[in-house]
């Protein structure tokens, strides 16, 4: 895994920072608890058994393959210019830093490594020799190499989309679908993916996220606002009222809610303030499997009685006219 990446992660159980094993297949924190990392290049920071499991591996491969024909790629373009804005402003409001210098974080007598104008505490052992109270390490520079999380990433394919318009960045594919977190692990060369359930403690420190993408996934306030760093970016993507309309009445596909922008909005009101929204529209022109592959690729996959939406697949006309309706959210922290 990237140490960039590392750097950033924290043990689910304690909090504690985490490192390779000595037989890199784990990671650990000083109180030696342990995440194995899976062959297919995941990392599983689990605690317990988890609520679901997520995607399966048949809604993965049907979203890989829509995405792959470049249908939402909208989407992708959209985040990638919404999160180089966002970085921007970052760096912009952190190169007139208000906190503690480097120097002042790691004044204390430690055992730590310098480097440049900063230090890593080895966290196991540091203490202030004078109190015995143990040092806490400095917070990462997260607009030095800023740190992109997708919270429910499926694939990675808008993770993948962001980094390669970033190319400093960094990025990190959280989902609790292990068929997801395979493809996840690849989206990027510099990406890595964690298995974690986003409605638990984030397996991230502190305000050590620089832009957090939520597409169609559940939203965790709390939790994306303490990983965030204070100038950091929530952006989160949503369906439009008319979002795959001509699919809803002619395959009997669930209907978005018409106050679904206002209870995103609520669920993260307490946490975060909207700065901007925009509207993304396209009309796709679909072949009766591509429309299979769309419905099965989210929701109403877990809705859809596969006999009768095969027979009613049958009765569209081709090519089928198909309306993509997404928003684009941006919120900061409160």
């Amino acid at each position: 895994m990237d140490p960039r990446i590392l750097d950033r992660l924290r043990c689910p159980v304690c909090g504690e920072p985490l490192e390779p094993a000595t037989d890199t297949s784990a990671l650990r924190c000083p109180l030696r608890h342990s995440f194995d990392i899976a062959r297919q290049g995941y990392v599983n920071l689990l605690t317990g058994r988890a609520p679901h499991v997520g995607d399966t591996a048949d809604m993965v491969a049907a979203r890989a393959d829509f995405q792959a024909a470049g249908h939402y790629d909208l989407i992708s373009a959209a985040l990638a210019a919404a999160a180089t804005e966002a970085v921007d402003r970052l760096r912009a409001s952190a190169a007139t830093p208000t906190g503690p210098t480097p120097s002042t974080l790691c004044s204390a007598p430690t055992e730590a490594t310098v480097s440049g104008q900063g230090c890593r505490i080895e966290v196991s052992r540091a203490k202030d020799t004078t109190t015995g109270v143990r040092v806490e390490p400095p917070e990462p520079d997260v607009g030095a190499y800023p740190l992109v999380v997708d919270a429910g990433a499926g694939t990675g394919r808008y993770l993948g989309a962001v980094l390669a318009a970033l190319p400093d960045a960094v990025g990190l594919a959280l989902d609790v679908s292990k068929p997801a977190l395979r493809r996840a692990a690849r989206a990027h060369p510099r990406a890595a993916a964690a298995l974690a359930d986003t409605w638990q403690r984030l397996p991230l420190a502190d305000a050590s996220t620089a832009v957090l993408l939520n597409v169609f996934a559940p939203r965790n306030g709390p939790e994306f606002h303490r990983v965030l760093d204070p100038a950091g970016t929530l952006l989160v993507v949503t369906p439009d009222t008319d979002h795959l309309t001509e699919l809803v009445d002619a395959l009997g596909l669930l209907r978005v809610d018409p106050d679904k922008a206002d209870r995103v909005t609520g669920s993260l009101g307490g946490h975060f303030a909207p700065v901007s929204s925009a509207a993304h529209r396209a009309e796709l022109a679909l072949t009766r499997p591509e429309v299979a592959t769309v419905v099965g690729m989210g929701p109403n996959a877990w809705h859809t009685d596969p006999e009768a939406l095969t027979a009613r697949l049958a009765a569209l006309p081709e090519p089928v006219r198909v309306t993509v309706a997404v928003r684009v959210d941006a919120y900061r922290p409160r």
